[in-house]
Order: structure tokens, then C-alpha cells, then sequence
């Protein structure tokens, strides 16, 4: 707690604003990362097409999705000996 204390002091004072916008821009930001990664997640498990997946958070991170599940497969097969 003590960190995102002194992260937020930090960024008041460096950015000039009021603690309580940068609470509302930090939670603005979180919220929009919280919502691209259950798209990705949604989309990954075949709950949404691909279609779907880049209206709501664009080709660039779907694209970055694909590659870093089609990794995470390759590792798998690896490591199970296929």
C-alpha cells in the first residue's frame, strides 16, 4: 500500500494534478486493461470471433494474443514430449 501511495504522490506532484484525478485516470486506465485482457480471453477460448475481438480492442493486440498463445502451445507441446 505504501507503493501505490508514493506512486500516486509522485505522479500528483510531477504531473501538477490533484490526487484524486490521478485516482480517476489510474482507474480509467485499469479498467481499459481489465476489459482488452477479457476480450483477448474470451476470444482465445473461441467465446467471440476473431471479428468481434479487433472491433473491441483492435488488430495489434489480437495479433500480439495469437502469437503469444501460439508460443505458449508450442512450449506446451514441448514440454508434454509431442
Amino acid at each position: 500500500m505504501t507503493d501505490v501511495m508514493n506512486y500516486l504522490e509522485t505522479i500528483s506532484r510531477e504531473t501538477r494534478k490533484p490526487e484524486a484525478e490521478v485516482m480517476t485516470m489510474a482507474f480509467q486506465v485499469g479498467l481499459r486493461q481489465l476489459w482488452r485482457e477479457r476480450v483477448l480471453g474470451r476470444y482465445l477460448q473461441g467465446d467471440i470471433n476473431r471479428e468481434e475481438a479487433i472491433d473491441s480492442v483492435g488488430i495489434d493486440l489480437v495479433e500480439i494474443a495469437e502469437r503469444q498463445h501460439k508460443a505458449m502451445m508450442e512450449d506446451l507441446a514441448w514440454a508434454m514430449g509431442n
